[in-house]
């Protein structure tokens, strides 16, 4: 097991190995790169829903059971969570949209 790659030959780790290695060469590497092909957009307009649906139809992060529990001849309720008979939410419409999370813009607020 030997040190990375970047700190082996010495590079900056964004650089590639290809580029000379030149100060004047990562910082031509560095610059925005424009995508090929299509175009997509900096928006996020749908994502993967947290919740899931019970046998019930009830929408929850979590879902727990009562369950009792005798112990030393006293009763005693106890709440387990359930991990079955579980659908997920799907896809979410996002109201309003997100910005890409690789979308490469700073924002500034004046």
């Amino acid at each position: 097991m030997g040190a990375s790659g970047s700190k082996a030959r010495g590079l900056w780790p964004f650089a590639s190995g290809a580029g000379g290695g030149g100060p004047e060469s990562a910082v031509a590497e560095q610059a925005l790169v424009r995508p090929r092909g299509r175009v997509v957009p900096p928006f996020v307009f749908t994502r993967r829903g947290s919740m899931f649906y019970d046998e019930d139809g009830d929408l929850a992060h979590e879902f727990y059971e009562e369950t009792i529990v005798t112990k030393n001849g006293q009763k005693r309720a106890k709440l387990r969570r359930v991990h079955k008979n579980l659908i997920p939410q799907g896809i979410v419409k996002l109201d309003p949209p997100r910005i890409h999370v690789d979308f490469p813009v700073i924002l500034y607020e004046v």
